[in-house]
Order: structure tokens, then C-alpha cells, then sequence
């Protein structure tokens, strides 16, 4: 029998309902800001309720040169740059990771725990503390003011590695015997057995993925010169500091909403199979 506290509950959603308005208030006032002039965001008191410039600011914004005074490239090919770097990111790192996974659970050969370990080991030496060395591998390549640059060196990922052997050491001995007597050989028995095993993990993975290549900031400021190249949150740091000059709060605001749409869609897009995979303890 479950007791009725009706006070407890009360204070519960109060803190509950008191912990959105902390979260949502900073999106409201971008969202507000965006819907502005520039003349009445630069005046006090700062609007609380949104304006008409919502549409007009939008076109500006993502279809114009974005700050005026400042050399960028459009907003929606920063946005598309972003992307590209995003999914390439997530998607290389996804399947590098299933792949080295398998050979270290499935495939017996010499050093096979020594490789995991130097592998597991590389969570100790982010991009920050390589960065130079990769820069010079990058640059020595021709990689930079490309996709492939932006995305490279960023693709190899410990964390999957590890979240993907633990997935398939869950899986029963009993399926692979039985895919060896059907006859099927091992990339048979990774695509079919094993990429629909690890379904929800994979689209969890990809959720964390995504929005960690959406908010890369050092790697693209140091391997890109080319302002065809800017992604989207490089922009809105350089219109903060270019904001000294020319406050533009409303463009600058706009960029920022549009900046938050791609991760917020993928998150809510896959957010059932974004919990399954991070509660699922066995298949």
C-alpha cells in the first residue's frame, strides 16, 4: 500500500515546476531577443515578451551575412557545416568503435587485452592535450579547411569502444555456435545478429555523439582559416566579441536559436531509444 503524502507531493512538483522555469528562463530571453529590433535590445529594461521582428530577423540572420561589420559566411552553410562535422563524427565513431569491439571480444589473437587497454588508456589524452601533434598530422595531410580534417581526428572513440564490449560480451556463446552451424561467417553474424542486438545502445551513443561534434569549438577555430568553413558555435563567439563594436543582440540571439534546433530535434527524435539504451542492462 502506497502512502499519500498530498504536501509531500505538493513541494515535489513545486520543485519540479521551479527547476524548468532555472532551465527554460536563458532560452526564453534568446528566444524574446530574436524576436526584436536591434535599437530596443540595446535599451532598459530588456523585453520579457516577444516581438514582431521574429521572421524579419530569421531571414536576416539565416540567409544574410549574419553581423553586419564582420566577415562570416552565412549562417545556414555555418549551420550545414556544423552538421556535416556532427554526423560524420558520430557516425565514424559508431563504426569504429563496433568494429574494434568486435575484434577484441570475438577474434582471439596475441595482445588482444594489452590492445584494449592502450585504447582504454587514450581517455587519459583528450584533443586538448594532443593538439599540437595532431595539428601538425593534419596540416602535413592537407586536411585543413576540410571536412575530412574537421572530423578525422575526432572519430576515434575509447568510450564507444568500451560501451560496445561490454554490449557483446552480453551476448550468449549459444548465438554464435548457432550462426557457425547455419554457416554464417563473422561479418555475417556481426550485421545480423549483433548490429540488432545493440540497436538502443547504438542510437544512445549517437545522441551523446552528435551533440559532442555539434559543440566542437577549439578544433575547428585551429584547423579552419577559411570563413566557407565556420560552423556554427565559432560564429557566435566571434559576434560576441564583434558585439563590442556593433551590438547586435538580436542576430546574435537568432544564430543562438538556430544554433540549439539540430541537437534538440535529434534528442527528442531519439528519446525513447535514447533511454532504452542507457537503462537496458541485458538482451
Amino acid at each position: 500500500m502506497i502512502e499519500q503524502r498530498p504536501l509531500l507531493t505538493a513541494m515535489s512538483h513545486i520543485i519540479m515546476v521551479l527547476g524548468v522555469i532555472l532551465v527554460a528562463f536563458p532560452i526564453w530571453i534568446t528566444f524574446v531577443a530574436a524576436t526584436h529590433d536591434d535599437i530596443r535590445m540595446v535599451q532598459a529594461p530588456l523585453p520579457l515578451l516577444p516581438g514582431e521582428h521574429f521572421f524579419e530577423n530569421l531571414d536576416k540572420t539565416l540567409f544574410g551575412v549574419g553581423l553586419s561589420g564582420t566577415e562570416s559566411a552565412p549562417v545556414w552553410l555555418m549551420l550545414l557545416n556544423s552538421l556535416a562535422m556532427a554526423l560524420m563524427i558520430a557516425f565514424g565513431k559508431i563504426a569504429i568503435s563496433l568494429l574494434s569491439a568486435f575484434a577484441i571480444v570475438y577474434f582471439k589473437f596475441p595482445f588482444r587485452m594489452g590492445f584494449f587497454w592502450m585504447i582504454f588508456i587514450t581517455l587519459m589524452l583528450p584533443v586538448e592535450v594532443r593538439i599540437l601533434p595532431t595539428f601538425e598530422v593534419v596540416a602535413s595531410l592537407g586536411m585543413l579547411n576540410s571536412y575530412w580534417g574537421l572530423t578525422v581526428p575526432l572519430i576515434a572513440s575509447a568510450t564507444a569502444t568500451f560501451m560496445f564490449r561490454q554490449v557483446f560480451l552480453t551476448v550468449p556463446d549459444e548465438m554464435l555456435e548457432s550462426a557457425r552451424i547455419d554457416g554464417a561467417g563473422p561479418m555475417r553474424f556481426f550485421f545480423d545478429i549483433l548490429l540488432p542486438l545493440s540497436r538502443t545502445n547504438i542510437a544512445a551513443l549517437f545522441v551523446i555523439l552528435f551533440i559532442y561534434g555539434w559543440n566542437q569549438y577549439l578544433w575547428p577555430l585551429l584547423v579552419t582559416t577559411e570563413t566557407d568553413m565556420t560552423t556554427i558555435v565559432m560564429s557566435i563567439k566571434q559576434m560576441l566579441e564583434a558585439a563590442e563594436q556593433s551590438p547586435q543582440w538580436n542576430i546574435i540571439m537568432m544564430t543562438a536559436l538556430l544554433a540549439m534546433l539540430p541537437p534538440i530535434v535529434v534528442v527528442i527524435g531519439m528519446q525513447k531509444l535514447f533511454v532504452q539504451g542507457l537503462t537496458e542492462t541485458d538482451k
